[in-house]
């Protein structure tokens, strides 16, 4: 964990996926965020779940709406990436789906189930592939070529990350 509160788990870094070891213990990340992101909201209030984790920030309950929207398009963005020759993926406005009314106001019981399943499915898929599927490409329009493999070390960050905004919040508070 890190001192910056936006950052608890420090700013993402794309490393190279060394061998088989290593992206299993990327996907372990990806399959260990449904529990891990429901502990962290269990026994929260409305309020605590309304209450931004930095000024400015998104709220917990924020949080899990864009955690299950994230990674629903990484789901697609895989699946694409697999079975297009080097696709080019539709980015979206992460603010502005945060800012939406289900997604400020729904009860995290909308998202909880559906990160639960999405990950059975999602991480069932990625243990099926095999290194040359991963190395396959997608296109990025905002960030370029980017590797199953950088995609995976990167939502198995932002699984890491969100989660942690939630948890660190919640030491920072006393909940």
């Amino acid at each position: 964990m890190t001192n910056d509160i936006r950052y608890p788990v420090g700013r993402f870094t794309q490393q190279p996926v060394a061998n088989e070891a290593a992206r299993a213990q990327l996907i372990q990340h990806i399959e260990e965020l449904p529990a891990r992101i429901k502990a962290a909201v269990a026994g929260l209030t409305d309020a605590q779940l309304d209450t931004p984790y930095r000024p400015e920030g998104w709220t917990p309950r924020q949080i899990v709406h864009h955690v299950a929207d994230s990674h629903m398009n990484a789901y697609i963005r895989f699946k694409l990436g697999v079975t297009e020759s080097h696709p080019t993926i539709k980015p979206y406005n992460e603010q502005t789906w945060a800012e939406t009314s289900e997604a400020r106001t729904g009860p995290v019981s909308l998202s909880l189930p559906l990160l639960e399943t999405l990950h059975q499915r999602w991480v069932t898929f990625l243990k099926s592939l095999d290194a040359s599927a991963f190395a396959r490409t997608i296109m990025h329009p905002q960030k370029g070529t980017m590797t199953l493999d950088e995609l995976l070390g990167l939502y198995a960050w932002h699984s890491r990350h969100h989660t942690a905004h939630i948890t660190e919040m919640r030491k920072r508070n006393n909940w």
